[in-house]
């Protein structure tokens, strides 16, 4: 019919949970405040605790809850994308909350974007109780990259969580998902091969809440740079990724994301109180490049405020 309009792009958000009952409820209902949200999806991955409960209880036509066999988040997170609706995919975690009007902000920058297979912001950081405690807002006008990003992210994961962001769901699918071999880094690893495929686009918006609370800081604070380096592997590993990257480039890359990956392990110590520990870790840094040490000092300084 002359004239019709195009009916607006429909967004799935897959939620995986495990043991999450003390925030799926404010979760969910952050996702399905927003508009433009067709579904939400949550894949149980063998929760012990009233995590079903809670979202059996949620009446909206919108919510669908999958069971998963506790096979770990990356393959909770494939399960709920091989049977979502959406034309664009978002994976919020089961702890975080979106932030009012996330998603058309994010469906916003994508019409300006028509190549773009990930659309992305970002996030400020909350406590176990929902109160702020992130200053990333004092980095106002901060800009991320946008088009053929594929050489900065092997460099370094710049978008860190999967709820700042949109995913075409056909690019999704086209790179496989997850990698459930990868128990850190999946995500920096999945979004290198949506960069291979398709340009992403940045939009300089706060979008997310995300939580840190004792589970995941617990988690976070064992965590030691060896334990990031399998991704590495992986990442300049890859016939996808190495495909598109330029032929001499891969080996300062993969040196680049290893200092990067040494850099962030050492501001987790920082937000411990760990600073001898930080301070071993820009150790690392300066013998794999001198070069690099200013930065990465830089980098640890602003994560004892919260940026």
């Amino acid at each position: 019919m002359t004239g019709a309009r195009a009916p607006t792009p429909v967004v799935s958000v897959v939620i995986p949970a495990k043991n999450a009952a003390a925030y799926i409820g404010e979760t969910i209902a952050s996702a399905l405040a927003q508009a433009d949200v067709a579904e939400v999806i949550v894949v149980d991955d063998g929760s012990t605790d009233d995590t079903v409960a809670i979202v059996q209880a949620i009446r909206d036509p919108r919510l669908r809850l999958i069971k998963n066999d506790a096979s770990g988040v990356s393959a909770a997170r494939n399960l709920g994308a091989r049977g979502a609706r959406g034309d664009w995919l978002m994976f919020l975690d089961a702890d975080d909350r979106l932030r009012p009007d996330a998603v058309t902000t994010l469906l916003t920058a994508a019409t300006t974007a028509p190549r773009a297979v990930l659309v992305y912001g970002d996030y400020n950081t909350i406590d176990s109780a929902g109160r702020p405690i992130g200053r990333r807002g004092l980095l106002k006008g901060r800009q991320k990259p946008s088009g053929n990003v594929l050489e900065r992210l092997a460099a370094g994961n710049f978008i860190v969580n999967g709820g700042i962001m949109l995913v075409h769901s056909d690019a999704f699918r086209a790179t496989g998902g997850f990698d459930i071999s990868l128990r850190y880094c999946e995500d920096w690893h999945c979004w290198c091969r949506l960069a291979a495929l398709g340009e992403f686009a940045y939009v300089p918006k706060l979008l997310l809440d995300y939580r840190l609370h004792t589970a995941n800081t617990m988690n976070a604070a064992v965590r030691t740079p060896q334990d990031f380096f399998p991704a590495v592997a992986r990442v300049f590993d890859d016939e996808l990724i190495l495909g598109k990257l330029p032929s001499d480039a891969a080996p300062r890359l993969r040196q680049a994301a290893e200092i990067h990956l040494v850099t962030y392990a050492a501001t987790q110590a920082v937000r411990f109180g760990r600073y001898r520990q930080a301070l071993d870790y820009l150790g690392m840094v300066g013998r794999r490049s001198p070069k690099a040490m200013p930065r990465a000092a830089a980098k640890i300084a602003l994560s004892y405020f919260g940026i």
